[in-house]
């Protein structure tokens, strides 16, 4: 009797490659475009605008998936945690990988395209940014902040996606997203440092053999440090945020119990431990549920 076990069919190859077992990623992009979408609407958005940016949400992330794994085989063969993808493992073709990646960013454009022309607009800035991140850390010293714009452009989208009109231009979108969301914007970009500055401690050893550039080696011995320092700034600047935009006590007990988390962090990250840091990593999707826990409830109470 042959006890070899069947190789795994097309469909589960690629649902390894966009990480669907692993929904910590999209949920980390999910809660802070909620957020946003919350703020903007001045309550619940509706159902066409949730379902727009949830599946649109899950669609990106997948698709950036498929796109960083083409572009960062080569490293991902030389790291433990990463040499079985299946793009590197060679059990998914490059040409595979992308088309794949090519038609879930499709499918995502289609839902864009029933919204409004600035968010149509501010779509292709999207796909541009997250493009690039995957080729950032060969020469940026912290290529976590260009993923930090990549997986906080749902905010600006959602502003523009809300409040936005039905003319075309780039002149359309400074009215379509006003300046707080930018401001906003900014802040999770903090928090994006601080949850993927664990996530490159997990790897800083091979990242350092390798040659790949991670904010965890820039930062060094102030690592630890550093991360707490992106969370407090994250949670201090949607807490000013959300109290000049009229969001009251709700909102800042949500803020409290994401700063709550954010020191549990660091005492999974104080020692360095690939499973404390990872542990720490996959668990802040909870925090940022806090904060749209807050957002949601505040407003459903006013």
């Amino acid at each position: 009797m042959n006890l070899t076990a069947a190789p795994p069919s097309r469909l589960a190859l690629y649902l390894d490659l966009i990480r669907w077992d692993r929904p910590a990623g999209w949920l980390l992009l999910l809660w802070p475009t909620l957020s946003a979408l919350w703020i903007a609407a001045d309550g619940f958005p509706g159902w066409h605008l949730l379902g727009v940016f949830v599946a649109g949400t899950i669609l990106m992330r997948s698709a950036g998936c498929c796109a960083n794994d083409v572009a960062d085989r080569e490293f991902d063969r030389h790291v433990k945690r990463t040499a079985q993808r299946p793009v590197t493992s060679g059990r998914v073709a490059v040409r595979e990988a992308l088309g794949v990646g090519a038609a879930l960013a499709l499918a995502a454009f289609v839902l864009v395209l029933t919204t409004n022309p600035p968010t149509i607009l501010l779509s292709f800035a999207a796909l541009a940014i997250a493009l690039v991140y995957p080729y950032a850390k060969r020469v940026v010293a912290m290529p976590q902040a260009v993923l930090g714009v990549a997986f906080s452009f749902g905010i600006p989208m959602a502003f523009s996606a809300t409040l936005g009109g039905r003319d075309w231009g780039l002149a359309a979108i400074p009215a379509a997203v006003p300046p707080h969301a930018w401001w906003l914007l900014l802040g999770n970009l903090c928090w994006v440092l601080a949850y993927d500055t664990e996530y490159a401690m997990v790897d800083r050893d091979d990242d350092l053999r390798i040659g790949i550039r991670t904010s965890a080696l820039t930062l060094g011995r102030f690592d630890v440090v550093g991360v707490m320092a992106f969370y407090a700034a994250y949670l201090a600047s949607w807490s000013l945020m959300g109290h000049a935009l009229g969001l009251g006590a709700v909102f800042q007990a949500g803020i409290a119990v994401a700063a709550a988390q954010a020191a549990w962090h660091w005492t999974l990250i104080r020692g360095r431990t690939r499973e404390g840091c990872f542990k720490a990593f996959r668990q802040n999707h909870w925090l940022g549920f806090a904060v749209f826990a807050g957002v949601a409830a505040d407003l459903a109470l006013r």
